[in-house]
């Protein structure tokens, strides 16, 4: 009878119990795998060209290369890129700040419409944001004739590298902010006012110190955008040598004068750039994390 009741239990638990144990080597391999493939395209699609880059730049000697980035239209290429960032990136960071404060904490018609009208930038192609402020500002576009009544030229200008910048990186910095600030919820702005904070207060004091890592983040990837960016900035800069050129529109004259080496040179500064912005990110995705 003991015999019959013990044939009669089941038996699975201990093959439930060892298959997965037989399992875990096979996943770990493929983990490996993957992580072996990763490495590798990492390696042949960013690391392969980063060299390539470095390489060229500097083929000729240091000498060369510092002399092909200090002339005179490299330099004021990479002083524009600079200041179009210094001037865009903290625009739209208040840009940012005003946008997921006014989405996350109130409730009023169109707000659905008006986070679909942040994202607009993202879902448009750059040359086409810089051809339609062409038709817009330009001496035959729509406002065109009523600044130069007034004398007021913004094509071909700088403040026209400034506007279209604003306009392909303004999602950057909002993005990162609303997902953030609805997750948070509004429960400690509204205890700070309750036990009688002020508004600057409740932002300086609550809810700035609960955003700063997603504000810097959306601010580094709204920085590296700013320095890359090529279509919108072609159309309405005029490319002009050394007055409209940032830096990108610099390598691609350079390459047309057949100048590979100072090409290269230009284009390692923005390299460096992108490396400076990548540890950026990581560091600031660390410290979001442990806070």
């Amino acid at each position: 009878m003991q015999n019959a009741t013990e044939s009669a239990l089941p038996a699975p638990a201990v093959t439930a119990y060892s298959s997965p144990r037989r399992g875990k080597p096979a996943a770990s391999a493929v983990h490996r795998v993957l992580i072996g493939a990763a490495f590798i395209l990492s390696a042949l699609f960013i690391g392969v060209p980063m060299l390539v880059i470095f390489t060229f730049a500097f083929r000729e000697g240091m000498g060369v290369y510092f002399s092909q980035i200090t002339q005179p239209a490299t330099l004021h290429a990479i002083w524009l890129t600079v200041l179009t960032a210094i001037v865009v990136v903290p625009i739209n960071m208040v840009f940012g700040i005003c946008a997921a404060w006014l989405v996350t904490r109130y409730r009023f018609p169109g707000r659905q419409l008006l986070i679909s009208l942040i994202e607009i930038p993202f879902s448009v192609s750059p040359i086409v944001a810089g051809v339609t402020y062409l038709f817009l500002y330009g001496s035959q576009g729509l406002l065109g004739p009523l600044l130069e009544s007034y004398d007021i030229k913004i094509m071909f200008t700088v403040p026209a590298i400034f506007l279209v910048s604003l306009f392909v990186t303004s999602p950057f910095v909002a993005r990162e902010l609303i997902p953030l600030m609805q997750a948070q919820g509004s429960e400690d702005e509204e205890a700070a006012i309750t036990l009688g904070a002020t508004g600057l207060q409740t932002f300086r004091y609550v809810t700035l110190p609960n955003i700063k890592w997603a504000l810097l983040y959306g601010a580094v990837l709204c920085n590296a955008r700013v320095m890359g960016e090529f279509g919108a900035v072609s159309v309405v800069s005029g490319a002009i040598r050394g007055q409209t050129n940032t830096l990108p529109l610099q390598i691609e004259l350079l390459f047309n004068d057949y100048n590979v080496t100072g090409a290269f040179a230009a284009s390692s500064t923005l390299a460096l750039i992108a490396i400076v912005t990548l540890v950026l990110k990581y560091v600031l995705e660390r410290k979001q994390r442990a806070g």
